[in-house]
């Protein structure tokens, strides 16, 4: 069976037209959100890759100094803003003779308090994605309702209520909750894969952030998994890397 699209959409009421206008707004801002959270992704991914190889002889040989201005003059990233916050916060405890311990712990609640605000940053836009999956079936649905009342006005016009008198009404109503489905049956998906993605980006800049207060926490010592920081940081980028590809 050949649905004409356009012949539909001319014969649709303008309450119709308004729910179908509603939906193709949903799935353009779905479409702008997964393309935007993939390109912050992969940009934010080679970048941390590149300052991982910047930071490791400083971190390896504890001039956490050379590592700070290294942070500063890298390209913006989530990976340097947020062990930036974590070394400078230690640092500065320490030069207030707080013992490593005690600078240590202050320096997690500063990482954690920048996961926050960089986990809101990589999910913002991601509420596009559930509200449109959870609202575009319905939407959908009333975009039907509203096809059969007007069905039952042309019955009520012509006194007639054969299928070719409201056949037309009928089907264009179905068509928009089939609309409505394939807007929201990609979105919900494409939100779940999206979701794991930046989890697992999130989880390789905690445990990098991890990684460091060890370091700090130890006497400027390697960790005991007995990997650099900069090695552990770059290995997660080039596995996530490969993930994507």
């Amino acid at each position: 069976m050949e649905i004409n699209l356009l012949e539909l959409w001319s014969s649709m009421g303008l309450p119709i037209r308004g729910v179908v206008i509603l939906l193709t707004i949903q799935a353009v801002a779905c479409v702008a959100v997964v393309f935007d959270r993939l390109l912050l992704l992969a940009q934010a991914s080679r970048r941390a890759n590149a300052v991982a190889v910047a930071l490791q002889p400083a971190m390896e040989s504890a001039h956490y100094d050379k590592a700070l201005l290294a942070m500063t003059q890298a390209k913006p990233n989530h990976l340097t803003q947020y062990l930036e916050v974590g070394l400078r916060t230690f640092l500065t405890e320490r030069n207030a003779d707080q013992d490593a311990l005690r600078s240590g712990e202050l320096a997690r609640r500063a990482l954690g308090r920048k996961g926050d605000a960089i986990s809101r940053d990589l999910y913002r836009g991601m509420n596009v994605l559930a509200s449109t999956g959870s609202t575009a079936p319905f939407i959908g649905l009333l975009g039907t309702v509203l096809g059969i009342i007007n069905a039952f006005k042309v019955i009520a016009a012509t006194g007639s209520g054969g299928i070719g008198t409201i056949g037309a009404s009928i089907g264009e109503a179905l068509v928009v909750t089939g609309y409505g489905l394939m807007v929201a049956i990609p979105a919900v998906l494409i939100f779940n894969w999206l979701s794991g993605k930046i989890a697992n980006y999130e989880a390789g800049l905690v445990n990098a952030g991890g990684e460091l207060v060890d370091r700090l926490e130890t006497g400027h010592r390697a960790p005991a998994t007995g990997r650099s920081l900069a090695q552990s940081d770059r290995a997660r980028v080039q596995a996530a890397a490969a993930t994507e590809q």
